[in-house]
């Protein structure tokens, strides 16, 4: 059992979770696209099969399989056609990928069926037409379902397989070369939609990772200010008539003479750590995030945990403790100022104004500079708009 396991995972090695729902979707974008044609292109198909089925064989095998595999066609590209122009998330991209594997898998069983009592039942100078015909529509299927590698799998196997070995086995020449060619192809193709499927996998982490750098702070790993605007239009777009919000905008009191006293390397390790207290005073219930220089925003979003009466005073309460960087052991204070929607305004400009104003009607309260010194008490201010 554990070897069994052992060799899935390397036939199939898991999403990593970063990118599964992003690869869920683009494998639904890709059957979108790709299946109605691949059904359209069946359909037309469907004529000539009738026209060349095998005199010898059943009237339900020479007709009716035929008959079947036209309605079902013209069924599903109408489905298709009309899911084209469909938004989808995770779930039901998950699910048109799964019903995809089985109706795929259902009809293959059927034309393989077809083939094979075409090819025993034809006359050996025709019988070689019945796998070129059979194998073109399985590759044509495993390439439209190459994004879904279960499916492509079970989509050979059934059309491909009972055809081969029927070639293989049959004791002619030709038809061990025609099994052995279509053996041969098919590893191929599968072997191409492998290293695709691993492209694919590495193309999204390299998506995700590029737009990771892009919204994130470099230095302290924290959303940026195009993320918090972001955000901020949202929560503004869903918000209900009832609802509010806050924007809290921080300012770290004395942090140039932090820099000038110790040093930008040890002032850089105190943004880090001012970030990570941040993020730990948010957790689930609101977004921290780095403006730029030692200024810091906080988006309580509605039905926050975090009531917005006391948002000033969770946050600044997080930053008391003294700082221990590089054996110093710094204090800091922070200003802070708070807007809430809507009664200070109706939009994310104004929430940032009034924020800001508010911020800075602290900062002008202090008269005297503030230098850091080793233990020494910090300067917590705050105002709301």
């Amino acid at each position: 059992m554990i070897l069994v396991q052992t060799l899935w995972r390397t036939a199939f090695p898991p999403i990593p979770e970063a990118i599964l729902g992003d690869f869920k979707l683009l494998r639904a974008a890709r059957l979108q696209s790709q299946i109605p044609l691949l059904y359209l292109t069946l359909l037309l198909t469907i004529p000539t099969t009738i026209y060349g089925s095998s005199q010898g064989a059943p009237a339900w095998v020479r007709l009716g399989i035929p008959v079947v595999m036209g309605t079902a066609c013209l069924a599903r590209f109408i489905t298709w056609m009309k899911k084209r122009k469909q938004t989808l998330d995770v779930q039901s991209a998950e699910r048109m990928v799964t019903g995809a594997t089985w109706v795929s898998g259902s009809l293959g069983v059927i034309c393989s069926i077809w083939c094979v009592m075409s090819f025993l039942t034809a006359p050996a100078d025709l019988r070689i037409y019945y796998p070129m015909i059979m194998s073109m529509g399985s590759l044509a299927t495993a390439y439209c379902l190459s994004t879904i590698r279960g499916a492509t799998i079970i989509n050979l196997l059934i059309g491909l397989l009972p055809i081969s070995l029927l070639l293989l086995f049959s004791g002619n020449r030709m038809d061990l070369a025609a099994g052995t060619s279509l053996v041969v192809a098919s590893a191929f193709l599968l072997r191409m939609i492998f290293q695709q499927h691993d492209q694919l996998v590495d193309l999204l982490l390299l998506q995700r990772q590029m737009r990771e750098l892009a919204d994130t702070d470099p230095l302290t790993g924290l959303p940026n200010r195009r993320v918090l605007a972001d955000r901020l239009d949202e929560q503004i777009q869903r918000a209900g008539p009832d609802a509010s919000f806050a924007l809290a905008l921080l300012d770290l009191d004395g942090f140039k003479p932090v820099n000038d006293q110790y040093g930008h390397g040890c002032g850089d390790l105190l943004l880090c750590e001012v970030a990570d207290r941040l993020r730990e005073a948010c957790g689930p219930n609101a977004l921290p995030a780095r403006l730029g220089g030692d200024e810091f925003a906080i988006l309580v979003p509605a039905g926050s945990a975090i009531s917005l009466a006391v948002v000033a005073d969770h946050m600044l309460a997080a930053l008391v403790p003294p700082y221990r960087i590089e054996g110093h052991v710094i204090r800091v204070g922070a200003s802070i100022g708070v807007a809430i929607w809507p009664g200070d305004g109706a939009t994310s400009r104004d929430l940032f104004e009034t924020a800001d104003a508010a911020l800075y009607a602290v900062k002008a309260q202090r008269n005297e500079p503030c230098t850091p010194r080793d233990d020494e008490e910090p300067r917590a201010r705050v105002q709301a708009a």
